[in-house]
């Protein structure tokens, strides 16, 4: 794949065959972001898994410190007392039947679905419709609950839910080109501290391999990972 001339400006800056520490990562991430808007950073973790195996499936979610710096609609399926508990917490559409009508009428303009587990019934409607576009609600990711005032606190302040690919590998948005150094590391830190304690049974060797972080369109920078999990066990 050829690069235009502005990748290539940017990916000089970057030392490939080094490890950085993870502030001078951070900070080389702001400095190699050459689009024209506040990009998002993301972090592809290599695992030492083989996700064919459901001892070896790594999903989880966490709550990023400084949030992700994007405004993120939720939808709940919810009735009577939850539906006004959802409402109060801040969702932005909050329904049942009425809100599985509109989804399969088209409307789906909301970035994470939550659910009662009593209303899974009727959402179970919308498995092809929202399971393609991976918004289906799912108990692992936390969006299946009845305790809606913290989920959607959660997910509004920076919740994201990390999954490995069938590569053994975990890519996730962290945060944006806009955010303090500091700020960057804070949110790789608990990300890859919930990686690592997301270690499933059946991971045989080393778990962590490999840590990449680049902003959209940018070249990938290689961070140290026993360096972030220290930053991690120290906050």
């Amino acid at each position: 794949m050829a690069h235009g001339k502005k990748y290539l400006e940017a990916a000089k800056l970057v030392d490939r065959e080094r490890i950085y520490s993870p502030a001078e990562a951070a900070a080389l991430a702001k400095e190699t972001a050459f689009v024209a808007f506040d990009s998002t950073v993301e972090a592809h973790l290599r695992l030492g898994v083989d996700p064919r195996h459901a001892d070896q499936m790594v999903r989880g979610t966490v709550v990023l410190p400084h949030g992700t710096g994007k405004v993120v609609r939720v939808a709940v399926f919810a009735q009577g007392d939850k539906a006004q508990e959802a409402l109060r917490a801040g969702a932005d559409e909050v329904g049942g039947e009425d809100l599985v009508k509109k989804i399969e009428a088209g409307w789906l303009e909301f970035d994470v679905a939550l659910a009662t587990p009593d209303s899974m019934g009727m959402v179970g409607k919308l498995g092809k419709i929202l399971g393609r576009r991976g918004l289906m609600p799912n108990p692992k990711a936390g969006t299946i609950t009845f305790d809606l005032e913290r989920a959607v606190k959660e997910v509004k302040g920076g919740r994201v839910e990390f999954k490995v690919d069938k590569a053994g590998i975990v890519h996730t948005a962290f945060g944006r080109t806009s955010f303090e150094p500091e700020a960057l590391v804070d949110n790789l830190a608990a990300l890859v501290d919930a990686v690592n304690r997301a270690r499933p049974s059946g991971a045989k060797g080393q778990y962590l391999k490999s840590l990449t972080i680049a902003t959209t369109m940018g070249p990938g920078i290689r961070v140290d990972v026993p360096a972030l999990l220290a930053v991690a066990n120290a906050a």
